[in-house]
């Protein structure tokens, strides 16, 4: 079989499965077995495959088609323009919030022009996404990274090493924002905010194969971000702020839920792209 007719199969039989973003997926999968980018599939199309290569291609076939998603067949994924590792053990990034990472650089920028060094938590850090995507974004800063999963953290130390920020990322095991050392000028979480009631409505892909508990937000949604709250005290430096992710339709619970722990705090809710609600930003 010739390149062009193994990506024409796969697609084919992705598209037949009902995977969204077949042709899509079946270039990520022939250029993973390959070792060739999107571009090199389509300059080379009459390059023959041995049958190691096309039975490789064949068996990442059958895991798409039940329903393992892409990005841990292939062992990695895309997230803030760089590359991570992950596993099972780790939630999936998504682009979604990559709005996290941008917001929390440019709050990090205001607070550092005083020429301090800025110490940043991001709680519940998976594989690591976004402590390591601030330690790239700000050199001078330093960033614990918690996780209550020990196999999360392997992921997450492994991406450190690879992206060299062993030296500004610490990652702590422990519940949210117990296992910090020192209060923090900024607190970043993306904390599961999936309702009970929603987990029927997901994609096999997300109920059969990533971790529940970076899933699982409780009845309303909000029982980490509860949680986490109510660790908050002594956890923030004079002046500190914190950014969480939010799901669809929360905005106003988590508003007034913060707004009972802290009726001070200054609070603005900032929608994505799609105009949806996604972060919201706190200042103590």
């Amino acid at each position: 079989m010739i390149l062009r007719e193994a990506l024409q199969s796969a697609t084919q039989t992705l598209r037949r499965a009902g995977i969204a973003d077949a042709s899509v997926e079946a270039e990520l999968l022939l250029g993973h077995i390959l070792g060739m980018s999107k571009t090199q599939l389509y300059t080379e199309p009459e390059r023959s495959l041995t049958s190691v290569e096309t039975e490789h291609l064949c068996h990442l076939v059958r895991r798409r088609l039940d329903h393992e998603p892409a990005a841990y067949i292939l062992g990695h994924c895309e997230f803030y323009g760089i590359d991570f590792f992950i596993d099972c053990h780790t939630f999936i990034s998504r682009p979604e919030t990559e709005l996290l990472v941008e917001k929390a650089v440019e709050l990090a920028h205001r607070i550092s022009q005083s020429g301090k060094r800025i110490t940043i938590a991001d709680v519940g850090t998976g594989c690591g996404a976004i402590a390591i995507s601030l330690a790239l974004a700000l050199p001078q800063a330093k960033i614990y990274a918690t996780d209550i999963s020990a196999s999360a953290l392997q992921v997450a130390g492994m991406n450190c090493r690879h992206h060299a920020v062993n030296s500004k990322v610490e990652l702590l095991q422990g519940n949210l924002l117990e296992p910090l050392p020192q209060p923090v000028d900024m607190i970043v979480a993306n904390l599961p905010y999936i309702k009970s009631c929603e987990f029927k409505d997901l994609s096999p892909e997300i109920i059969n194969f990533e971790p529940t508990v970076a899933l699982a937000g409780g009845e309303d949604g909000l029982d980490k971000i509860q949680q986490m709250l109510e660790q908050m005290p002594g956890k923030l430096n004079y002046g500190g702020c914190f950014l969480l992710e939010i799901g669809q339709g929360q905005g106003r619970m988590v508003t007034s839920l913060i707004k009972s722990y802290f009726p001070q705090a200054s609070i603005e809710l900032i929608s994505d792209l799609g105009g949806i609600e996604r972060v919201v930003k706190v200042g103590l």
